[in-house]
């Protein structure tokens, strides 16, 4: 059984082709026209398939994966194998469910704390009574080296780099020390916040931005880059059996 799970983040769109509940392959793709979209169909061949977006895609896909495989797209009403706390559920983002579903799935004993570096950093907190609490919103690397960069006369753009110093010796590591180095020190006051308060207490990072952070984090972590797309194939089987 191969099933088709759409990535659609605000920098990027990725695909995961999945036989039965091992990923064969990731895909970014070049955009979502029905074109691109009846392609991996072609290649592929999926029985089903589920999207989760947080971007305006074009509506026509929808129709095309519903039309040729099984398709789920996932929502606030989606079937999910946690409850919310959150007063608005409508209001979550659907890549914040997608993970909490993978922490679940990989990390039910344990009270979670499931950190995301994309375009911002999403910090959602599940406790091991599989209950989101919520969590917190901040701006990622990439928004930050470019509000730098917008909002001053002549501070240059940089490019994100894991080697940077505790002390910038010119503009340039001044920059990649403060953003890196800020975010770091960030992540790491978090998870001990949240270290006081819960025992059996887990943390896994994911996102494309943890090869510039996760190296210089002090916390234990898990680190898995996949993980959105496993919460997206398990929300697919509960919904799409």
């Amino acid at each position: 059984m191969v099933t088709l799970c759409f990535d659609f983040g605000n920098t990027r769109k990725k695909a995961a082709i999945f036989t039965g509940p091992l990923i064969e392959k990731i895909i970014t793709l070049p955009d979502d026209s029905p074109a691109t979209i009846q392609g991996l169909i072609d290649l592929y061949h999926p029985q089903k398939s589920i999207l989760s977006s947080v971007v305006n895609h074009d509506p026509a896909m929808e129709e095309l994966l519903a039309k040729q495989t099984r398709f789920h797209k996932l929502s606030y009403l989606t079937k999910l194998s946690f409850t919310t706390l959150v007063g608005k559920p409508e209001t979550i983002g659907a890549d914040r469910l997608a993970l909490l579903a993978a922490s679940v799935r990989f990390y039910p004993d344990s009270n979670n704390l499931i950190i995301a570096l994309g375009t911002c950093i999403t910090y959602n907190f599940i406790d091991k009574y599989h209950r989101f609490a919520g969590g917190g919103i901040s701006p990622g690397m990439e928004m930050r080296l470019r509000a730098l960069n917008h909002y001053t006369a002549k501070l240059p753009l940089m490019e994100a780099n894991s080697n940077v110093p505790l002390i910038g010796y010119d503009t340039a590591t001044n920059i990649l020390s403060g953003v890196t180095l800020g975010m770091v020190y960030e992540i790491d006051g978090f998870i001990d916040e949240y270290r006081k308060k819960f025992d059996n207490f887990n943390v896994v990072l994911t996102g494309g931005d943890m090869v510039h952070l996760g190296s210089h984090l002090k916390n234990k972590i898990f680190a898995d880059p996949e993980l959105i797309f496993k919460g997206l194939y398990a929300i697919s089987e509960l919904n799409n059996p």
